[in-house]
């Protein structure tokens, strides 16, 4: 270890490097357009090293951040990247995950360097709530990659500083909010440029030479302390499966079936005897399984330990190409970042369990619930504009080995908020009937799961609605000796009516109609008490 390493030191680059993320996305944040962003948070910011390791994360969604370094894997492979350039993509297939989720990737360089090799890349990923496709809000259900919307691979969206305008009317051309869109991807932008305003502030106040040593010295001292991690877990072979209800299109069970070999320092996690990918669109690609892996090992860790890259060199992840884990174009891809991946993280913690079971918790809701609507907002000074609209809907936790889980809480693989009601009937033409804890939805047992939630958007006019949900056949599984929690439920109803439907899918709703989500409750954990 170099003369001049000193633990307190690492500890200041380590908060540095966060707290550029925490400011990018901050930035991102207050200056967006869409209730999505502004309100929901679904965004994440992260700072990398010339290699593209990840040397920090802002505290955003672990879907995102986990398959990041993809994306910038893909950007800078395609470009010689100089001062002012930005790439911009959402292809699944070249470092995505699905087409919403529009991913900007800055270089930077030391402070009127006009010329060179980069020292720090800075990216941030926001879910747009449209990008075009067959369906309003581009998140229904769908057969192939190109119903779900415009698919863009690495294309420079700032040169030298300034716009491509080329690309982004290409962009605005086909989605169904092309000022929302402006405006977030702007916001996109200035978040990249303070991330890069703050690195080139620390170049100039520390020098790249220690920089760049604290940098490497943080992505060592995590990949430590995950090994140390790994070494506590006894070693052997732990494995586990679940199922995701279907995929839309048929009614076939779709496994994930997880291995974790334990040995010494080092895991491999191998997803063989997974289910084929699938007609529908909770395929997902490999960054998506990759992402799980990172998040459920990173849960083991202490909090204050830095998410970098170093947490992933003990791991060998085995993801068999043509499986619903690691699926190939034209697949749709759509659920596969928000509900296959929360099933994925199912079972790896259900694996966990058998190795560890004091320190696992019971399944959580293992979905997003995933709702998004589109049309004409009719009302009164609205002018008739187009809207596009997408939320996730909060769950149940599961129960944890010392207490009960929380209720009406977004779990693992998404971090993200509620649209405040105020905020939802603003800018929608949609009026909210019912928000409420779904009573008595977490399952029994030692300690109960905690209980989903129940929301009912009344249409204030006529819209289609697109539904992406899982959880609805099979209740979220309960450890040692614990009860499920209770399945989901969607439906609709139409006067005195109430009709359940399908959870993935879509349907053109009319005025009055009213669109009830029942969210599953988290499993529970051990055998009851006896009165």
């Amino acid at each position: 270890m170099p003369r001049h390493f000193h633990p307190i030191r690492l500890e200041i680059f380590k908060s540095l490097f966060h707290s550029v993320a925490e400011e990018m996305g901050a930035g991102l944040r207050r200056s967006a357009f869409s209730p999505n962003i502004t309100e929901r948070r679904d965004y994440s910011c992260a700072v990398f090293d010339a290699q593209r390791n990840v040397l920090a994360m802002g505290d955003h969604m672990p879907v995102h951040l986990g398959s990041m370094p993809a994306s910038v894997i893909a950007a800078t492979n395609a470009f010689n990247l100089q001062p002012g350039d930005a790439v911009l993509l959402n292809d699944p297939y070249a470092g995505g995950t699905h087409l919403p989720d529009l991913t900007l990737v800055m270089p930077v360089f030391p402070a009127q360097t006009k010329r060179g090799k980069p020292l720090f890349y800075v990216a941030n990923r926001a879910h747009h709530a449209d990008i075009g496709g067959a369906q309003a809000g581009s998140m229904g259900l769908s057969r192939e990659i190109f119903q779900e919307g415009l698919r863009i691979p690495p294309v420079k969206i700032l040169e030298q500083g300034r716009v491509n305008r080329d690309v982004l009317n290409m962009l605005l051309a086909n989605v169904r909010t092309p000022k929302e869109r402006e405006g977030d991807l702007t916001a996109q932008i200035a978040a990249c440029r303070i991330g890069e305003r703050r690195l080139q502030s620390m170049l100039t106040k520390y020098g790249w030479k220690e920089l760049s040593h604290y940098a490497q010295e943080l992505l060592n001292y995590s990949e430590a302390m995950m090994r140390t991690v790994i070494r506590s877990l006894p070693n052997g072979t732990y494995r586990a499966e679940d199922f995701l209800d279907n995929d839309g299109i048929t009614e076939t069970p779709l496994r994930i079936a997880a291995k974790i070999e334990i040995g010494g320092d080092r895991a491999v996690v191998d997803f063989t005897g997974s289910s084929p990918e699938c007609a529908g669109s909770v395929n997902a690609v490999r960054a998506i399984a990759e992402s799980a892996v990172f998040y459920v090992f990173r849960c083991l860790l202490n909090d204050q330990i830095p998410a970098t890259s170093g947490l992933m060199r003990p791991f060998k992840v085995i993801t068999p190409e043509g499986t619903i884990v690691n699926a190939r174009p034209p697949r749709a891809v759509a659920g596969g970042n928000v509900e296959t991946s929360q099933r994925i993280v199912d079972a790896l913690l259900k694996a966990l369990s058998k190795a560890v079971p004091q320190k696992i918790p019971a399944a959580s809701q293992g979905t997003m619930n995933n709702v998004t609507f589109g049309g004409t907002d009719t009302r009164p000074g609205r002018g008739d504009k187009p809207f596009a609209y997408y939320e996730t809907i909060a769950g149940g936790m599961g129960a944890r080995p010392d207490r009960d889980g929380v209720s009406a809480i977004h779990t693992h693989m998404t971090n993200s908020l509620n649209t405040p009601i105020e905020v939802l009937e603003h800018t929608l033409p949609i009026r909210m009937r019912q928000y409420s804890v779904r009573k008595n939805s977490g399952g029994k047992g030692k300690f109960r799961g905690g209980d989903g939630i129940i929301r009912e958007f009344e249409m204030l006019t006529e819209m289609e609605v697109g539904q992406l949900s899982d959880r609805r056949k099979r209740g979220p599984y309960g450890l040692a000796g614990g009860s499920p929690g209770k399945p989901g439920r969607n439906a609709v109803k139409s006067g005195p009516h109430m009709q359940q439907i399908l959870a993935k899918g879509h349907a053109r709703l009319k005025k009055g109609n009213i669109l009830r989500i029942e969210s599953p409750g988290g499993g529970g954990w051990g055998k009851p008490k006896k009165r």
